[in-house]
């Protein structure tokens, strides 16, 4: 298996980093959050909005076993919460798994536009995202093969990425 699995928090730079990141190095670029919103036929505001949180979290735990089962030659930036809902072991059987690391002032001044935080169902205020910042990180860590400072420029994360 040859994909790369980037993981992290919303805001992390997961979509950006992966759709470059996938140029440089010849693969295909793959989003679970846009791969969900296909398979469902919904976004996932409304797929937060009209099921549960758990319903989404399964819809990514299928999605896990079909990148395993189905994609190589990828980048895939999966959601915020994908890697609180499946094992490291599932996400290895996807591929190698690389943290993109930030701290929580880059978070917030990355999602200050409200905009970006409406298309985010789980980052209602920043208070919510602090919370929410601070379960996941230690989770990130264990699922991680690597871990990348993704607080410095684009071209930095790509260059530590290889």
């Amino acid at each position: 298996m040859n994909n790369l699995v980037l993981i992290g928090f919303m805001g992390s730079g997961k979509g950006t980093i992966g759709r470059l990141l996938a140029r440089k190095t010849g693969r295909f670029f793959l989003d679970t959050d846009a791969l969900i919103e296909s398979f469902a036929n919904r976004s996932i505001v409304e797929i937060f909005r009209t099921e549960t949180e758990e319903a989404f979290r399964r819809y990514e735990r299928d999605l896990a076993a079909w990148l395993a089962r189905s994609v190589s030659a990828a980048v895939i930036a999966t959601g915020g919460g994908m890697a609180t809902a499946i094992s490291r072991d599932d996400l290895r059987s996807i591929g190698e798994t690389i943290y993109l690391q930030c701290d929580f002032a880059t978070i917030a001044r990355r999602l200050a536009n409200e905009a970006e935080r409406e298309k985010r169902p789980l980052a209602a205020s920043i208070e919510t995202l602090r919370d929410r910042f601070l379960e996941r990180e230690a989770i990130y860590r264990a699922r991680a093969d690597r871990i990348i400072d993704a607080n410095q420029s684009v071209e930095a994360v790509l260059e530590a990425i290889g």
